[in-house]
């Protein structure tokens, strides 16, 4: 198969690991924000609304180090700096209820109260970042990172609000299924194709970061999603997919359904991938484990789970230089 040459995509900026057939996306976008200097906080007052209430007091908020102005942000590409923690349960199918997503450019630590190690935007490359929620301690949030793999940053009190999530979508590399849940029952599995030897689909818990259109008759005329995740061993690709990250997509045939014949991605049905691009949001979890029981199945009405509302897709797109490359 043969590689596509990069090319200009309106408005998302998203390099993507898209298949055997690999394509570079590049996006016309206004630069982020700066960071400001100095972090606002809504710092509840320990005990003043415990009136009333059995149990131990909650926790008493941890105070946030004001992050430097000069941080990184954490963006598509390159991935976050060091020092972040790893997630602590990386093969978890416990579903993910919220997510978080920052309103003002927040700090991101490497533990509640700790060391703050890079600013997380309202946007990554004009796309509206939602990440899922793993766990809560002393008012703050714990957060599935993007563009590194198995790895979650604390955030403090103020500057992003929460939304619901309904679904979860879980890989099992085995079985070369692809299973989507809503509250926790089963709505539809599919077979899919996974990553080769060299780059295999990376295991744990990912993220829906957002959607973009891909040019070329391959992807079927179907939008892709990209997912937090990236190739665990970046070396292991062409020198010129340098940035990718992990998609679920479709192809143009089914033939290679159920194999390992993709460059790390997740490759599905046109009719299952477009069924997933209508019900499910930003910010939807995905973890890849390598076996996985599904739990019975339920038919819940399939209205659109609160917002898989498209991200920047880029269908006005100014293409350059889409001919097949050797």
């Amino acid at each position: 198969m043969a590689f596509v040459r990069p090319w200009l995509l309106f408005s998302i900026g998203m390099v993507l690991l898209v298949g055997s057939t690999a394509a570079l996306t590049f996006v016309i976008v206004p630069d982020l924000r700066n960071p400001p200097t100095e972090q606002r906080m809504a710092m509840p007052v320990p005990g003043a609304d415990d009136a009333g209430r059995s149990g131990p007091p909650p926790e008493a908020p941890l105070v946030a180090t004001p992050p430097p102005a000069n941080l990184p942000t954490v963006d598509y590409w390159p991935p976050p700096p060091a020092g972040f923690p790893s997630d602590p349960a990386p093969l978890s199918t416990t579903p993910l209820r919220e997510a978080l997503h920052p309103t003002v450019p927040v700090g991101a630590y490497d533990a509640p109260g700790g060391r703050p190690l890079a600013w997380l935007a309202p946007t990554i490359r004009g796309v509206e970042l939602t990440m899922p929620v793993i766990e809560r301690r002393a008012g703050w949030a714990a957060v599935l990172l993007p563009s590194v793999n198995r790895s979650v940053a604390w955030v403090p009190p103020g500057g992003w609000t929460t939304v619901p999530l309904r679904d979860q979508l879980v890989v099992a590399r085995r079985t070369h299924q692809l299973f989507w849940l809503r509250d926790g029952g089963l709505v539809r599995s599919w077979r899919v194709s996974l990553g080769v030897r060299q780059t295999p689909t990376p295991l744990g818990r990912t993220f829906v970061l957002g959607r973009s259109t891909l040019a070329g008759e391959v992807y079927a005329d179907t939008d892709v999603f990209a997912l937090g995740a990236v190739p665990d061993d970046p070396g292991a690709i062409p020198p010129a997919l340098k940035g990718a990250h992990i998609g679920v997509h479709t192809w143009y045939h089914d033939r290679e359904l159920g194999r390992n014949t993709t460059d790390g991605c997740i490759r599905l049905t046109k009719k299952g991938q477009r069924e997933l691009l209508t019900e499910i949001r930003p910010g939807t979890s995905l973890v890849v484990v390598d076996r996985f029981s599904a739990p019975a199945t339920q038919q819940p009405a399939l209205t659109p789970s609160a917002a898989a509302a498209p991200t920047p897709s880029g269908r006005s797109a100014a293409r350059s230089g889409s001919r097949p490359a050797a």
